[in-house]
Formats: C-alpha cells, structure tokens, sequence
C-alpha cells in the first residue's frame, strides 16, 4: 500500500486531482481522529483536515521518500493544525458543539471503545505531549517509529511518552473507580 501512496503522492505533485481523492479517501479518516484530538472540537478539525490536504496539494512536489507517506501526511497535518490553533484559544465547555453531523468520529469511537467517558476526560487531562501520543498511536494507529517521526522526536522519547501517559491515565482510572 506504501507504494502506491507514493505512486499518488508523485500523480499530486503532477497536478493529478484523482490522484489527491484517493490518498485524501485513503487517510482522511485517522488525520481526522488525530485532528480532532488536537483541536478539541469537529469543525476545527475538518478545517484543518482541509488545510492539510491544500498543504499537500501544493507541496506533494517535496516529498523526497525520507519517511512513509502516512508519516508525510501527520507531519504535514500536525504543522497544519499548530500554525491554525497557535493562539486559538480552545473552545470554551460550555459552547455547543457542531451538531451538523451528529455521528461520532474516530475519535469518539476510539474512546468510546476504551471505556467512554471517564477515559475521555482522563485523557483530555493529560499533557499536551502524551495526548499527542495517545492520539497518533491509538486514534491514528501508526507504529512507534512513524509517531516519533511526526513529532522529530527518538523513538525512545515516544515509548516514554506512552508509558507516562498510559501510567496517568491507570492512576487517574483507578482513583475514579473505573475498571481496566
């Protein structure tokens, strides 16, 4: 599958809109998850989920194969979403969110399937670093060595990561009562 993302990836760079549909079908899904994790509401993360997707339209020419393309596509959507939330303050509890579409995301049924609510907010209460690990390697489902590249991080730095925020999230689970 790797090849034929970079197969596409090279048909975008030639201008080829097919090709950016079907690596936009192909991906769309966990960039979402991962994005809305990071934007903390829906139409945050379609707009950046659609920023990311312009950034590679227009830059799909500088991939040079230094990382897989799922990699390529999380750095660039990580980028994406810092450069729109940088000084964005979250949204605030108390605003409704988006009620357009009110089936749930990746997201939502990733943490829905990890035990719903209480590990949400177990979650939600986690540094930024381990709730962007949680996201990239449980939401996203990359391995290790693609979280770590996403980041520019070692890939000791990410097992750690994981382990804290795994270990946080037992501590904060079990003090609530919550089973495992």
């Amino acid at each position: 599958m790797e090849s034929d993302d970079a197969t596409l990836l090279r048909r975008v760079a030639r201008g080829d809109s097919g090709a950016l549909t079907r690596l936009y079908q192909a991906h769309s899904g966990r960039l979402f998850g991962y994005l809305l994790r990071l934007a903390g509401d829906r139409m945050t993360a379609e707009e950046i989920l659609q920023d990311t997707m312009l950034a590679v339209w227009r830059s799909a020419g500088t991939y040079a194969g230094a990382s897989t393309v799922t990699t390529w596509l999380f750095g660039v959507a990580r980028r994406q979403a810092y450069n729109r939330l940088r000084g964005t303050p979250p949204p605030s509890p108390s605003e409704p969110l988006d009620r357009a579409d009110p089936a749930p995301g990746p997201d939502e049924l990733a943490i829905a399937a990890a035990g719903g609510t209480p590990v949400a907010s177990a979650i939600g209460d986690l540094p930024d670093h381990h709730r962007e690990v949680i996201g990239l390697v449980f939401v996203a489902g990359l391995p290790l060595a693609e979280v770590a590249a996403v980041l520019g991080v070692p890939v000791g730095t990410v097992k750690s990561r994981l382990h804290h925020a795994r270990a946080a999230l037992a501590r904060t689970l079990a003090t609530q009562g919550v089973q495992e």
